[in-house]
């Protein structure tokens, strides 16, 4: 039997029904509990200082900087013509996707299955798709190396990016020798992507917030077994310059981070226990982060990541409270993504649904704030 989502009831029944308090309440869901409308007017004894006033609504994420990363449906990217009845290619996709609602593209490779011109498309043949279709290039998960980087810029200013990136940590090493020589080679790739008039930016999984081993005794090889409490990708920050380096929090994987890496054995050999602050993390440094995966999950504890992926809005994951708690609205870009969404031969229309699912999710964050 098909059951609704726990999470999606609770806000449809809060957005359709005066009555939702009395159902939550009665469900034992606790409330805020408020004695007048939100949008009444304030009166002296509201505490404005005696001068009146309403409050007006907005979008939490606005509606300019919604976007989706297309590996989210990267089976539909790459699918031949069908007859499925489901849109393939980047023509068909991109024209469903901005219909859904989305303004914003982050790209997960340029290709397409070449049944459908008889060749591969080229970077200027998506530019005039994105553009047909009212949509925006915000980023793109390339590989990023010295040899190859002006050629990734080359494409990304075709399609019209202020942000190039790549889906993999600057290291997947464990020492701060190895983030040294990283730092220093994304410094001056970021660098010449400011001379372009574009942003570098990293994308993170949850061992980018694993522990650095930077303390203790060395091991046969000279390198250090124990760690000071720094996690890896906080070196990082502090490593690279700002004017050059960004990020791209995926908040799902950061949720995963929390529950995965909480201790470590410092100098002394003691176990140590820290919880990572993903919203502490982007606050402190809040105009780092232009771009963010928007990406839900529901906590699971059986599985080794303790969270399984789920569209947007149907998970456990307190979106309100992220976005509300690091301000910046404008400058903040949130690109859905959920690497389990396509449905394969059998549900070919699947990753679009969900697509349209967590747009609609998305948009419903909404943020209050004084006229």
């Amino acid at each position: 039997m098909h059951r609704e989502p726990v999470n999606l009831t609770r806000r449809r029944l809060l957005s359709r029904s005066a009555a939702a308090a009395a159902v939550l309440t009665a469900a034992g869901v606790p409330i805020l509990a408020t004695g007048t409308p939100a949008l009444a007017h304030n009166d002296d004894k509201g505490g404005n200082g005696g001068k009146g006033g309403r409050l007006k609504v907005e979008p939490l994420v606005p509606a300019k900087n919604r976007g989706i990363i297309l590996y989210s449906v990267r089976d539909r990217i790459s699918a031949a013509p069908d007859d499925s009845g489901v849109p393939y290619g980047f023509e068909r996709v991109l024209a469903r996707l901005a219909e859904i609602g989305y303004k914003e593209i982050e790209f997960a490779g340029y290709n397409q299955s070449t049944a459908i011109l008889g060749r591969q498309i080229t970077p200027a043949e998506i530019r005039k798709i994105l553009d047909d279709n009212g949509l925006v290039a915000n980023g793109t998960h390339t590989q990023i190396n010295a040899a190859t980087f002006q050629q990734q810029l080359d494409i990304a200013q075709t399609l019209g990016m202020k942000n190039i990136g790549t889906g993999n940590d600057p290291s997947n090493s464990n020492y701060t020798s190895d983030w040294d020589a990283a730092a220093d080679l994304w410094n001056d790739l970021g660098r010449q992507a400011q001379a372009r008039g574009m942003r570098l930016y990293t994308h993170d999984h949850d061992a980018a917030y694993s522990f650095l081993l930077d303390s203790g005794p060395l091991d046969a090889a000279g390198k250090p077994t124990r760690s000071s409490g720094r996690r890896r990708l906080e070196y990082f920050f502090d490593r690279t310059d700002p004017r050059y380096v960004f990020f791209e929090l995926d908040i799902y994987w950061a949720y995963v981070a929390r529950y995965k890496h909480q201790k470590y054995v410092d100098r002394s050999g003691r176990e140590q226990t820290d919880l990572f602050d993903l919203i502490l993390t982007v606050a402190e440094r809040t105009k780092r982060f232009p771009l963010f995966h928007a990406k839900d999950g529901n906590k699971n504890t059986t599985l080794p990541n303790g969270y399984e992926m789920t569209p947007l809005g149907e998970g456990d994951i307190n979106f309100q409270q992220f976005f509300q708690t690091i301000g910046e609205q404008d400058f903040h870009h949130a690109n859905w993504e959920q690497d389990t969404a396509p449905g394969g031969a059998a549900l070919p229309a699947q990753s679009l649904d969900f697509a349209n699912l967590s747009y609609a999710n998305l948009s419903e964050l909404t943020i209050y704030k004084q006229r």
